[in-house]
């Protein structure tokens, strides 16, 4: 009778002991509930890099976080800034189709990057004028018209996590001050819109200019600096046009394409750009404009 006694009470204390380890006698216990609470907001994930369809907005994204809160031109420093990045196939400008971000920037590739492997080559001073799209790992990508096979990301020399397409890392340009611009088209020519598949926006633009879509354009405006600063001067119509300030043109803006000259009266040397050109040296045809060939 004593023995039986002795041994239900030593059960009873073993099973106790048990139960108190699995509730609370490990300080570590509170991790796993910790975890899946993250787990359940789409945003505050675990430390693997998410994918969801559709837009941040349709996913419930926080206010004032990750696109929605990156300063225009500037690089996304703030913990809240790498949350998350909106990938959306779009139209901006003659670019079309472009990749736009969760605010409705532009995003650009960069011709001295590599793709294959991915390699970032834009660090320092670069990386302050053309800020890199950065996510933290853990963070979200929002495809919206992006094929997820397109998208990765590549590790950049300062340890952050910079977004590929098609293999290219991809950027903002620090003159984009709102959504729809892109003066960062064809600087340098090295600078590119990037398409939904990593490939330049714009087609096959000619010395850096970037295409409508074949389309004849029927005005341009002509700025007298590089990467569209002003003072400007604007022409319209069909057929050939004189410049009424000619040769001191730096950069140009137009819808379609159209053809330049270096004399008036559409004479002397030529050359057929599609869309914006930011640096017309790189076509050799800085301040050297006379007129133009509209249709």
């Amino acid at each position: 009778m004593i023995r039986t006694r002795t041994a239900t009470s030593v059960a009873v204390a073993t099973a106790g002991l048990l139960l108190l380890t699995a509730c609370g006698g490990d300080n570590d216990s509170s991790a796993p509930a910790s975890s899946a609470s993250a787990d359940s907001n789409p945003i505050a994930a675990g430390q693997s890099l998410g994918f969801l369809g559709g837009t941040a907005k349709a996913n419930n994204a926080p206010p004032r976080t990750g696109d929605w809160a990156n300063e225009p031109g500037k690089p996304a420093v703030k913990p809240e800034a790498q949350q998350w990045v909106q990938l959306s196939a779009s139209k901006a400008g003659a670019l079309n189709p472009v990749v736009v971000n969760g605010a409705g920037f532009t995003l650009y590739r960069f011709d001295k990057d590599t793709a294959s492997p991915s390699k970032s080559t834009c660090n320092g001073e670069c990386a302050s004028t053309w800020p890199p799209v950065v996510v933290a790992r853990g963070g979200k990508i929002f495809l919206d018209g992006v094929d997820k096979s397109k998208v990765g990301t590549v590790k950049r020399d300062d340890g952050t996590l910079q977004v590929t397409v098609g293999g290219w890392p991809v950027y903002r340009f620090g003159k984009d001050t709102k959504p729809g611009d892109t003066k960062g088209q064809g600087v340098g020519g090295t600078w590119f819109g990037v398409t939904p598949d990593g490939k330049k926006a714009g087609g096959a633009a000619t010395g850096g200019g970037n295409s409508g879509q074949g389309k004849p354009a029927t005005s341009v405006v002509l700025f007298d600096d590089a990467n569209f600063g002003d003072p400007s001067q604007g022409l319209a119509g069909k057929g050939c046009q004189n410049v009424a300030r000619d040769n001191v043109a730096s950069s140009l803006q137009a819808q379609g394409s159209l053809k330049i000259w270096s004399e008036a009266n559409c004479k002397g040397k030529s050359k057929v750009v599609n869309g914006d050109v930011a640096d017309l040296a790189t076509i050799g045809f800085d301040n050297d404009i006379s007129s133009v060939f509209f249709g």
